[in-house]
C-alpha cells in the first residue's frame, strides 16, 4: 500500500503568474511529504506503507500549427508548439527556475491560444533529491536501514533520465504527450546534484554566462577579480561565490542568512566553480574542467540543465601553424572532432557551426582588451578550424597520421576540450564559443619548458581572462533574444527555450 501526499487536481490557467504559483504549491505539497516520511523514517519509526510523491507538470493542447500574430515574439527561437497536439513536460524546484519557468509559460500563452493545465504527474520524485541544500539526514541511518530504504521510498531511476529528446531519438509511445522541455525533472534534478558534488557550489549560484578554462591559472585570476569587484561599491554585480557557497557580498550590502553556512572544504572538488553574481542572474560563472574531453562532457551535460544564455571556453592550445607565435590568440570557427565522447549522442557528420553573435562578441573583445584595432587583429588572433583529441600524447603516435587528419582539415591548433564544449552546446541549444591561447608548437619544436610556462602564464592569463569576460558583458548587453540562434533548433523542436 501506497502512502501519498494528499492529492491536488489538475487546474487550467491564463494567468503564467498563477500557473507558476500552483507548480509550487504541488512540488512543496509533495516534497514535505518526502521528507517528513524521511525523518520518521530515520527516526526509526515504522511507517505506513510505500512512501512516494510526484512531480508537477505542465500540459498544453492546441489544434493549430500557427502562432498568434498578436504574440509578440515571433522573432524567438522558442516559446512555441511544432504543431498541432497533446504536449507536456514534468518540473522541479520552482523556486530555483521561477523565472525560467515564468518566461516559457507566457510565452506559451503569448503565442498560442491555450490554456496551461497543471496538475500532479506519474512520475515518482527519488527521495535523494528531496532533500534541501544542507540535508544530511541519510547518513545517520544504519547500513541494514540504508538497504531498506528501496523496499520504502522511490530511488533515482536513470531510465527516466536519458537525453533522448535533446539527441533528437525520442520517439513517444501511442498515446504519449510530445515533449515541452528537453529535459524531465528527475533529468534536472540528477545533474543539480552532481553539480553540487563537482563544483563544490549550489547550482543556485550559477548565473547564465558560463566561461570553462582547462587551467587553475584563470581561476586564480578570476578570484582576483572577483573580490576586486566586491570591494567597488559602484559594482554591477553583488556577491562572489566560492567553492563551499562561501559567500562574499559586495561592500556596502547586508549579510544574508546563508553566508553563514558557507565553509571552505578542505580540499577543492574536481571541478571547481567560482560565481560573479548580479542580481538577475545575469552574471558569470567560471568553472575549471580539468585537462580532457570526459571532463568538459560531464560538466556541460549537467549545466545545461540551467539553461544558461552562453557558454565560452577559454584555454591553452597547441598552435599548427610556424605563422603562430606563442600567446597568440585563437578563434575557433569550426571543429574536427577526435573527442569521441559524444559520438553515440551526436553522431560525427553532424555538423558544429561557429555561432555569428558569439563570434562577433569575441573578436569585439579581443580588440577592446588588447587595444589592437579590428583591421589589425590578424597580428595576434587567428581565425580557424580547433581539432580537439582524447589523446594528450597524440604527437607520438607512429606514421604521423594525426597530423595528417590535422593537415586536411586546415586546423590551426589542438587542444582535448573545445569541440567537447561546442558539441555539447550545440546538442543542447546553448550559444557556445571558442578563444584559445597559444600555449606551445609541438610540432615545431616549441614545447613548454617550466620557465617559459610560467613567463606565458603570468603575460597571457589576465588578459585572456579579461577578454573572455568582456565578451560575455558584450552578449549581455544584446540580450538574450539575440543569443538563442534558429540554427540550434532542429524542424520540431521542444516549445521550453
Amino acid at each position: 500500500m501506497s502512502h501519498l501526499p494528499s492529492y491536488i487536481a489538475p487546474s487550467r490557467f491564463r494567468d503564467p503568474q498563477a500557473a507558476l504559483e500552483q507548480v509550487g504549491a504541488i512540488y512543496q505539497a509533495n516534497i514535505a511529504h518526502l521528507r517528513d516520511a524521511m525523518q520518521r523514517y530515520v527516526a526509526g519509526e515504522r511507517l505506513p506503507g510505500r512512501v512516494r510523491a510526484c512531480y508537477p507538470y505542465v500540459r498544453v493542447y492546441t489544434d493549430s500549427t500557427l502562432r498568434l500574430p498578436a504574440g509578440g515574439a515571433t522573432h524567438l527561437s522558442f516559446g512555441f508548439l511544432a504543431g498541432p497536439g497533446r504536449y507536456e513536460t514534468t518540473l522541479t524546484r520552482p523556486d530555483l527556475f521561477a523565472d525560467y519557468y515564468l518566461a516559457q509559460f507566457s510565452l506559451l500563452l503569448q503565442n498560442h491560444d491555450c490554456e496551461l493545465e497543471i496538475g500532479t504527474s506519474k512520475q515518482p520524485i527519488p527521495v535523494h533529491f528531496s532533500f534541501a541544500e544542507h540535508d544530511h539526514i541519510e547518513g545517520n541511518l544504519s547500513a541494514e536501514r540504508r538497504q531498506l530504504m528501496r523496499d520504502m521510498f522511490d530511488l533515482p531511476d536513470l531510465t527516466a533520465m536519458d537525453d533522448g529528446i535533446a539527441n533528437g531519438t525520442h520517439r513517444p509511445a501511442p498515446g504519449e504527450a510530445e515533449p515541452l522541455a528537453l529535459f524531465t525533472a528527475p533529468r534536472v534534478d540528477y545533474s543539480l546534484h552532481r553539480l553540487r558534488h563537482y563544483t563544490g557550489t549550489a547550482p543556485e549560484h550559477c548565473q547564465n554566462f558560463v566561461l570553462f578554462t582547462n587551467y587553475p591559472f584563470y581561476l586564480d585570476e578570476f578570484i582576483r577579480l572577483g573580490h576586486a569587484e566586491m570591494a567597488r561599491p559602484d559594482s554591477e554585480y553583488i556577491a562572489f561565490v566560492e567553492p563551499g557557497n562561501v559567500i562574499t557580498r559586495r561592500v556596502g550590502l547586508p549579510a544574508e542568512a546563508e553566508d553563514a553556512l558557507g565553509k571552505l572544504p578542505p580540499r577543492l572538488p574536481q571541478m571547481p566553480a567560482y560565481h560573479l553574481v548580479r542580481a538577475d542572474r545575469s552574471g558569470i560563472s567560471m568553472v575549471n574542467i580539468g585537462v580532457g574531453p570526459a571532463n568538459a562532457k560531464t560538466m556541460t551535460d549537467h549545466i545545461a540543465v540551467l539553461r544558461p544564455h552562453a557558454w565560452i571556453m577559454l584555454g591553452h592550445c597547441a598552435g599548427l601553424r610556424t605563422t603562430q607565435q606563442l600567446g597568440d590568440y585563437v578563434l575557433a570557427h569550426g571543429y574536427v572532432r577526435e573527442d569521441h565522447v559524444l559520438d553515440e549522442d551526436l553522431p560525427l557528420w553532424v555538423p558544429i557551426p561557429a555561432l555569428a553573435e558569439i563570434q562577433l562578441a569575441l573578436q569585439q573583445a579581443v580588440s577592446d582588451v588588447t587595444q589592437v584595432p579590428a583591421a589589425e587583429l590578424k597580428r595576434i588572433m587567428r581565425t580557424g578550424t580547433v581539432a580537439s583529441t582524447d589523446n594528450r600524447n597524440w604527437e607520438l603516435l607512429p606514421d604521423n597520421t594525426p597530423q595528417r587528419r590535422f593537415s586536411q582539415s586546415r586546423a590551426v591548433a589542438l587542444d582535448m576540450e573545445s569541440a567537447t564544449i561546442a558539441a555539447n552546446g550545440f546538442r543542447f541549444r546553448v550559444p557556445y564559443g571558442t578563444l584559445l591561447c597559444v600555449s606551445d608548437k609541438p610540432l615545431h619544436g616549441e614545447i613548454k619548458l617550466p620557465g617559459m610556462a610560467n613567463h606565458f602564464y603570468r603575460e597571457r592569463v589576465d588578459q585572456h581572462l579579461r577578454i573572455g569576460i568582456r565578451a560575455m558583458e558584450l552578449l549581455r548587453a544584446q540580450g538574450a533574444a539575440q543569443l538563442h540562434s534558429r540554427k540550434l533548433r532542429s524542424f520540431a523542436e521542444v516549445a521550453f527555450q
